[in-house]
């Protein structure tokens, strides 16, 4: 554990200049409800190895995705956020954080029934409460959405970031501001990911040879690191920060072009990039993203323009980009990825097996 302390004191240290001095630290009794997904294990884990009594509330029917052997020093109540609640009564922490909310309905029950059983609530939100993304520069007092409009009903990005916005407001609204904590993360990457968006970049940045690099160079993306974003969130938490955090990293403004060989600097293969700089090519094949890419247009002009100024202000900061991407790759070999996800990755219509496809078609018009 000490050399766990070692390695996150020198990955501050690599992006010292946006760092304040350490928060000061408050050992705590932490319940999270969820827990065994992505950013659960790395929570619980450096929890742990804080000195933190941690508690996670699930359905107990996930494994945890990472670090399975520090959810033994865990206490793992089970139950339903969907209506079986009564593990919790007559419980107390000092913080909950509220880390599996998928409607209204839940964050209420939760908080209302923990209302006077904890000191803070804490709720992981996302950047996607500023869906449809039409501006740039997003702040913490931009306003969002808290209904759907009628022509969105059907629109699913609409509805989870209505969804993310109305919960965060039940939070606040049952805790009040002073004690509520809101955390709006954007694309999560690293060790872990549950999706197959990221895992795309080192799968394939491996291999070399002929690699298509979408968009213009100066298209902005956002991303931020799990263990980075874990690492803050527990920080806040043990200070008893409160009020809504924008988490986005790289801590700069960096471009497609500048992601591409920036997470290619983890890798010695040889690579030939191809640039496909025309929006409108991806609009003709149905590409939406190569994420942290986005095709920026229409609803997603601005998803990657959050403003995390006011995080990178009180202590979040970043590791180098070849480090995630390098780590990413090394969880994405080991046991903990089955042979039939990784198989997945290039399955029937996945970018990598469009990716000879999208070439030639860009080859022919050029």
């Amino acid at each position: 554990m000490h050399s766990r302390r070692q390695f996150l004191k020198q990955a501050a240290l690599g992006t010292a200049a946006l760092a304040l001095p350490r928060m000061p630290r408050r050992s705590m009794r932490l319940l999270i409800l969820g827990g065994t997904s992505f950013t659960g294990p790395h929570l619980v884990r450096l929890a742990i190895e804080r000195g933190h009594t941690v508690t996670t509330f699930t359905r107990g029917l996930t494994a945890p995705a990472l670090h399975g052997e520090w959810f033994a020093e865990a206490e793992m109540l089970t139950g339903d956020r969907d209506g079986d609640l009564s593990a919790l009564e007559g419980r107390n922490w000092d913080v909950v954080l509220d880390n599996s909310g998928r409607s209204e309905d839940w964050t209420r029950a939760s908080a209302e029934l923990l209302r006077n059983s904890a000191e803070l609530y804490a709720y992981t939100s996302s950047t996607g409460v500023f869906y449809p993304y039409l501006g740039s520069g997003m702040t913490e007092a931009t306003p969002v959405a808290l209904a759907l409009p009628e022509d969105r009903q059907e629109d699913g990005a609409m509805r989870y970031g209505v969804m993310k916005a109305a919960s965060e407001q039940v939070a606040r609204e049952v805790f009040g501001h002073d004690r509520s904590l809101i955390f709006r993360p954007t694309y999560i990457v690293g060790p872990g990911d549950r999706s197959n968006r990221f895992p795309y970049w080192p799968a394939r940045l491996a291999r070399g040879r002929r690699v298509l690099a979408p968009g213009l160079p100066d298209d902005p993306v956002q991303f931020i690191d799990v263990r980075d974003l874990t690492r803050w969130m527990l920080d806040a938490m043990e200070a008893r920060f409160a009020g809504t955090w924008n988490l986005a990293g790289p801590g700069f403004a960096m471009g497609m072009r500048a992601f591409l060989h920036g997470a290619h600097a983890a890798f010695s293969s040889a690579v030939e990039w191809v640039y496909v700089h025309d929006h409108a090519f991806f609009q003709e094949h149905g590409i939406e993203a190569y994420v942290p890419w986005i095709l920026p247009v229409g609803d997603n002009y601005g998803s990657a323009r959050i403003d995390p100024a006011k995080a990178h202000a009180s202590g979040l900061t970043h590791r180098p980009l070849a480090q995630t991407v390098a780590d990413t790759w090394a969880w994405w070999q080991s046991p903990a990825v089955s042979q039939q996800r990784r198989d997945s990755l290039s399955g029937e219509r996945s970018l990598m097996a469009r990716e000879a496809e999208l070439l030639a078609a860009w080859q022919a018009r050029s």
